[in-house]
């Protein structure tokens, strides 16, 4: 599986490549029963796209069957016993990458010259990750976490890692020159290491931070800086090691009241938008808006998903089986908004049933 998408990897995957680049998207189930059908669809999905690549005329054999195989090998990779709620498959001349999300997707095989990435994009807005930061006198370590998990990120020289033992420690103790472990000039050293390469961390990875720790080592931290905009700091020491449930368990309770408080931000902001005629609701008005990247915040429920049909300039309501229906209209209006720099909020369903399940703030 692939890892978390960062900016630059979402730029990446959306460059161009000699055709066909092949989207493979499909809905996965958490829980028994309705996981026993997944392996099934996957094979159906994969027979599909094999025999859209070699019936298609425009691929040379050699392309052809290096698509083939790196499509195999994706769907050989794939892990459905650990499986979210949506699968994403892409595969190319060369490469091929498999993306598990936490959101449901439409299932469909698309042949283009660049990879379907709507779907990805918004999975990745709605999960909303954090960074979580275990501090200990010997260990800090990172963690990558979200609504429904935790898991240490070994990445960017982290977890940073150091030895307690004081060679001179006898002799300091004789003569009482013996610093308590959150006062000695090698702790503050290891943790101003530390808190630099959280800051770049942050640079590339903007997400909302939570640091865990003892108060002696809390209070080290921010004594060497800022931890960074709204970072949140937990009085719970122990976890520099984890377990990774340990870490998403001292983290929700916080995780849980920001967003809380996210969520009444946003509905006070489209309220006031409203009163100044800066508003847009409803499907149909926000895809307008959208378009013309007049989009400043956009608010969508987690689980909004209707089925619509483009008619003219507008959005119509349409069936599932309706010539030009579209059902992940939703996923392309997240994806277009977050283009334009727009700030895409995922609120709790029913926060926004008056808006009609999404609504957004105007620029203009």
């Amino acid at each position: 599986m692939d890892p978390v998408l960062t900016p630059d990897t979402l730029a990446a995957l959306r460059r161009p490549r000699p055709y066909p680049a092949v989207s493979l998207v499909m809905p996965t189930h958490r829980r028994e029963p309705e996981d026993a059908q997944d392996p099934v669809r996957l094979r159906n999905l994969l027979a599909e796209a094999e025999k859209a690549v070699q019936e298609d005329p425009d691929v040379p054999r050699e392309r052809r069957l290096d698509v083939l195989d790196q499509l195999r090998r994706a769907v050989a990779e794939v892990d459905l016993v650990h499986a979210e709620d949506g699968l994403v498959i892409y595969a190319a001349q060369g490469e091929h990458h498999v993306w598990s999300v936490a959101r449901s997707v439409p299932e469909r095989v698309v042949l283009s010259d660049t990879f379907l990435t709507r779907n990805l994009v918004a999975a990745q807005a709605a999960e909303q990750p954090y960074w979580a930061l275990a501090v200990a006198a010997d260990r800090v370590s990172l963690w990558n976490g979200d609504a429904e998990r935790a898991s240490e990120a070994r990445k960017d020289g982290f977890p940073l890692t150091r030895s307690l033992e004081d060679p001179d420690a006898e002799r300091k103790e004789r003569i009482g020159d013996l610093p308590s472990t959150f006062r000695d000039e090698a702790t503050r050293q290891f943790l101003r290491e530390a808190h630099e390469r959280l800051r770049a961390v942050l640079a590339a990875e903007p997400r909302p931070l939570y640091v865990l720790g003892s108060d002696a080592a809390l209070a080290l931290l921010e004594e060497l800086g800022p931890l960074g905009p709204g970072a949140v700091t937990i009085q719970r020491g122990g976890l520099a090691e984890g377990p990774a449930a340990a870490v998403w368990e001292a983290v929700e309770p916080s995780r849980t009241a920001r967003e809380s408080a996210a969520t009444a931000t946003v509905v006070a902001e489209l309220e006031t938008a409203r009163g100044r005629r800066e508003y847009a609701g409803g499907m149909d008005e926000v895809w307008q808006a959208v378009r013309q990247g007049r989009v400043r915040l956009l608010a969508v429920e987690d689980d909004y998903r209707t089925v619509v049909r483009e008619d003219g300039d507008h959005l119509a309501p349409a069936a599932a089986g309706d010539r030009g229906a579209r059902d992940d209209m939703i996923d392309e209006i997240v994806e277009r908004a977050l283009e334009s720099g727009t700030e895409v909020r995922f609120v709790p369903d029913g926060t926004l049933a008056a808006e009609g399940h999404i609504a957004g703030v105007l620029r203009f």
